[in-house]
């Protein structure tokens, strides 16, 4: 506040006066690592299906090197620290080393939008969790667009101009944030056990009397105890790719995993999560429920199962953030734009397709004709016999 001086005795005080308030401070850029080749100096970008940074000017290589190990958190000792939502963490700005234009994002690395250089900060904000662990991609651009050309290839009912569809017009590689969750756990469960019995039932057919064997279910109550181990559930930690899509990419291959480095970034797209771990716990706990009732009906036994209730305990309950490659395509077909995801190490694509109504139309005319015509031959079969009798 401006000072002022005291005002005649009997005055009225004039009104407060205060210093007008300091404009927004600018957010600081975010510290980027430094992917330059050491040979001509051209920005250096990730070599799918290898442990090195490729440049794409002079081709030189250079071993990606870490003396990091995988490691998981205990989520009790987790869920004693104060909350620290998503929402409320704010987008960082990154500055291009190439070009020195400024990028506001919400992801942990990506592409300069004026020059494609590329951007990877060097830390995230407070009160993000670090990733652990990222499955580098195994496929490069032209491998993926060949696993993308046969599942073009393959689609029924697609109409014929789709096959034409050599390419997509847009393919990007993209990291997408993924919850792993390891956890013991013990369950007590109540059921039924079926067991199937026969019996003997007589019936007229065409005026002749037949027999046959009827299977029935006789319920007996049980109940028991099961042990499972689960180790590395995975649960998308991201809302920005649709969520059907994501868990038909699985399963990944873990195998490959390295510790979480930078350098694994370069050259591709990172989404930064959007899920915490208190609701990707929710989610791995439905897909262990999941597997803990097929234990519960092997342990029941019988020809028939049902669980009435499960009472679970976990234990040892650990997580990871884990980074997974995709390769996320765009094609377009009769003026509209399709998505398809490209696991970056399986090959395997899932996404939108254009149908033919044409085909769909003969196929149903096709498959009316077959039954009209099996229906005739019966009728005709069984009109012949009735009438030599």
């Amino acid at each position: 506040m401006t000072d002022q001086a005291p005002p005649p005795t009997g005055a009225p005080a004039p009104p407060p006066v205060f210093d007008p308030p300091a404009p927004p401070q600018p957010q600081a850029p975010a510290a980027l690592l430094s992917f330059k080749c050491v040979a001509c100096g051209s920005q250096m970008s990730y070599a799918p299906g290898t442990t090195q940074m490729q440049c794409p000017s002079c081709g030189s290589m250079q071993q990606i090197t870490t003396d990091k190990s995988i490691h998981e958190h205990s989520y009790d000792e987790w869920a004693k620290l104060p909350p620290k939502p998503v929402a409320t963490i704010g987008k960082e700005v990154l500055q291009c080393q190439g070009c020195g234009a400024s990028t506001e994002t919400n992801d942990i690395s990506g592409a300069c939008q004026f020059c494609g250089g590329t951007l990877v900060a060097v830390a995230q904000p407070e009160g993000l969790i670090v990733p652990e662990a990222v499955v580098p991609f195994g496929l490069d651009k032209r491998a993926a667009n060949t696993s993308f050309s046969k599942w073009v290839k393959s689609r029924w009912f697609a109409p014929n101009a789709l096959k034409k569809v050599g390419s997509t017009e847009a393919l990007t590689g993209t990291y997408v944030p993924h919850w792993t969750y390891d956890a013991q756990t013990q369950t007590d469960y109540v059921g039924e056990r079926g067991e199937h019995y026969y019996t003997t039932e007589t019936y007229t057919s065409n005026g002749q009397t037949h027999t046959r064997q009827v299977q029935h279910t006789a319920w007996y109550p049980a109940s028991g105890h099961v042990g499972r181990a689960f180790d590395d559930v995975c649960i998308p930690a991201s809302h920005q790719l649709p969520a059907e899509k994501l868990d038909k990419m699985g399963p990944w291959v873990m195998a490959s995993a390295q510790p979480f480095d930078p350098q694994y970034l370069a050259g591709y797209t990172a989404l930064r999560y959007d899920l915490d771990p208190d609701s990707g716990l929710i989610e791995a706990k439905q897909e262990m429920a999941n597997v803990i009732r097929q234990d519960c009906c092997s342990d029941i036994g019988g020809d028939e199962q049902r669980v009435m209730s499960m009472q679970t305990a976990y234990a040892a309950l650990m997580f990871k953030l884990m980074l997974m490659p995709l390769w996320i395509a765009s094609y377009i077909y009769a003026g509209k734009t399709y998505q398809v995801l490209i696991n970056a190490n399986t090959g395997e694509v899932v996404g939108d397709r254009p149908w033919s109504k044409l085909k769909i139309a003969l196929a149903v005319i096709a498959a009316i004709i077959v039954i009209a015509v099996g229906v005739a031959i019966y009728l005709n079969a069984h009109g012949s016999g009735g009438n030599s009798g």
